[in-house]
């Protein structure tokens, strides 16, 4: 269903010993998807915290809740702990797919091999949120996010690669909450110029 690693046991017991307050589990849900596959929320939570359609799990003496909604696509992954001289940090191995659903799986095709290959070199990405109701819902991240051309971008390259490859696709919505970004590509003095063309 789910494992952790050996390293990955010794890290989580490690900080839930270092915790002033009484650590319930370890709440493992996915926030979304991303360029390099499923974006995991990882916390630990006290008893309160514990939502009644989570699934609990104990390994080895660690309580592990996983959120109702990622179920399914957590199901067969393992959680390890790496470590090197740049960075550390839990990790997942997922064998599940990002996406099952025929329409969201075409949708990530264009987004993987159209529009991300031309954002790459203005250090942006698109991430697909979700398909519903045969509407894509993305989130634009890197260079993308807080860029005063993000809206150019969407209109003029993004949604007509999409629809143009997915004609099933009424719309594209951008959810991306471009208040928290940085260091955005373009300038205004930049404008109607679209990041994506072809």
């Amino acid at each position: 269903m789910f494992q952790i690693t050996e390293k990955a046991k010794e890290k989580l017991n490690e900080v839930i010993s270092q915790q002033e307050n009484p650590i319930y589990a370890l709440r493992v849900a996915i926030g979304g998807r991303g360029p390099q596959g499923f974006l995991y929320q990882l916390g630990f939570v006290s008893a309160e915290n514990h939502k009644e359609d989570d699934t609990e799990i104990d390994i080895d003496g660690i309580k592990v809740l996983i959120d109702a909604d990622s179920f399914p696509n957590i199901t067969g992954s393992t959680m390890d702990y790496e470590e090197d001289s740049y960075q550390s940090g839990f990790t997942m191995d997922n064998p599940n797919p990002l996406w099952q659903d025929p329409l969201s799986l075409k949708v990530q095709s264009v987004l993987d091999q159209r529009v991300n290959p031309a954002l790459a070199s203005h250090g942006g990405f698109v991430s697909l949120a979700e398909v519903k109701d045969n509407v894509a819902y993305v989130s634009m991240g890197g260079g993308c996010q807080g860029c005063g051309m993000a809206s150019v971008t969407l209109n003029d390259g993004i949604m007509v690669m999409i629809k143009d490859a997915v004609p099933e696709i009424k719309d594209i919505v951008d959810v991306t909450n471009h208040a928290l970004g940085k260091n955005p590509f373009y300038t205004s003095s930049e404008r109607g110029k679209s990041a994506v063309t072809e």
